[in-house]
């Protein structure tokens, strides 16, 4: 998708903080980071979201959660960090380009009210 920003950034048209690139991902950092360390990482294949996501799509997703982990280690996050993936409008998902939000290096607050 040629509008995309993120389709963009990933070919370099648009400058960024990058983490990471091969040939079917690309990650660099959040632009407003909620944490020390916050970076995104994306398919260079435009998929809008996870609900675009189909068969098709099962390695590239794979590949991405197995490289989520190895560049949050790399970013020094070796004591945990938070993996978001917000899907739709609904999902509060503002950038249609499917991404993961990688966060930590801070305190994180926890995702659930406990009583």
């Amino acid at each position: 998708m040629s509008d995309c920003i993120f389709c963009k950034i990933a070919r370099g048209e648009i400058p960024s903080k990058k983490v990471y690139e091969d040939d079917e991902l690309f990650a660099f950092h959040d632009i407003h980071p909620v944490a020390p360390v916050h970076f995104m990482l994306i398919p260079k294949l435009h998929v809008a979201s996870l609900l675009e996501a189909d068969d098709s799509h099962i390695a590239l997703l794979g590949r991405m959660l197995v490289t989520a982990p190895k560049l949050a280690r790399q970013q020094g996050l070796d004591n945990g960090f938070r993996t978001v993936i917000n899907t739709g409008k609904g999902g509060g998902q503002e950038v249609f380009h499917l991404h993961i939000h990688i966060i930590g290096g801070g305190l994180i607050p926890s995702m659930m009210r406990r009583n």
